[in-house]
């Protein structure tokens, strides 16, 4: 009886081995095999000067070197973000048109600037996860986020602050933080930038008292003294800015904030072409260029596939929106 069961057992696995070397298996290695034959647009909904658009044109210089075709990034800023992510979502879903949709993704249609959300794109990877910082100018009169915020607590209104859109993630970063330490969304005033470029330029000239762009976007200011860093909105410390103080530790609330860039498409955009693109960028981001690249703006290397990207952008969704709410911005 024993040696019956062992010789099926044993048929068994030889027509499963026998099923997936054959035509299931020919048709799994045909998946993922698409290749561009003329030149991507790439698209980017912030300014230049900025980690999106940084990450991004680095990230299109790997992929145009791997699919042997130009990956050629334009910047689409305007409406707070709306116009580059719409552009992106109501482009043809072919292929030929890809581009960095952020965060903003799953803030826009909160705060009522568009009907957009993550439902009308199609996420290939996300490749960067920024975190929030407190910045100002070097000759501003405050030494530490506690001297700033005792300032926003006695003079609501007085000091302005920039790094995105209205509603963007670096607004919700200081916003929330505010409300998180007893204090109006508003205290400190929020001047729309279209991304931590200009912001970063403003902050200089001082057109605005107060920056919260990702510190990895501030770096080289920092480094060269047009900037001081008052806090990492981070439990952890940034390993190339060690120093900065954390929020986590700050702050009686432990306020922290990051952000996301992904690479995605529109919406419809076929599996095949979908996974090709995954494909390529998992290859990208663990390519040596890739890492040289992510230190030398004192960043770790992330990457996260379709499906773990799909599900950041949703429990993201549901996350922020929970925010925008609390602290007034919803419509």
């Amino acid at each position: 009886m024993q040696r019956q069961i062992t010789a099926r057992l044993t048929g068994a696995v030889m027509l499963l081995t026998a099923l997936m070397s054959g035509p299931a298996a020919a048709a799994s290695e045909q998946q993922c095999n698409w290749q561009p034959e003329r030149a991507v647009t790439v698209i980017v909904p912030w300014s230049t000067g900025g980690g999106t658009d940084a990450n991004t044109r680095q990230l299109a210089t790997l992929l145009e070197k791997a699919m042997g075709v130009p990956f050629n990034v334009v910047n689409r800023t305007g409406g707070n973000g709306v116009v580059g992510h719409t552009m992106l979502a109501r482009s043809r879903p072919d292929g030929y048109t890809i581009g960095a949709a952020t965060v903003e993704i799953d803030t826009m249609h909160w705060i009522g600037l568009t009907d957009l959300t993550y439902r009308d794109i199609t996420p290939i990877a996300l490749f960067d996860r920024p975190t929030a910082s407190v910045l100002v100018n070097k000759d501003s009169p405050y030494q530490s986020l506690n001297d700033l915020l005792q300032e926003a607590r006695e003079h609501p209104g007085k000091l302005t602050a920039s790094g995105t859109a209205q509603g963007g993630i670096w607004h919700l970063a200081l916003a929330g933080m505010l409300k998180a330490e007893g204090m109006a969304p508003d205290a400190i005033r929020w001047i729309p930038s279209q991304g931590a470029g200009p912001a970063l330029k403003e902050l200089m000239a001082g057109g605005v008292d107060v920056a919260t762009p990702a510190l990895s976007e501030a770096k080289s200011q920092i480094d060269q003294g047009e900037v001081r860093a008052l806090a990492y909105m981070s439990d952890t410390p940034m390993k190339a800015l060690p120093e900065v103080p954390l929020t986590a530790k700050e702050l009686k609330s432990g306020w922290t904030m990051s952000s996301f860039v992904t690479l995605s498409g529109p919406k419809g955009l076929p599996d095949n072409i979908a996974c090709s693109y995954e494909k390529a960028v998992r290859q990208a981001v663990n390519s040596d260029a890739w890492a040289r690249f992510r230190k030398s703006r004192g960043t770790s290397v992330v990457f996260e596939d379709r499906q773990q990207t799909e599900q950041t952008l949703a429990s993201t969704d549901r996350k922020l929106g929970d925010v925008i709410q609390s602290v007034g911005l919803a419509k």
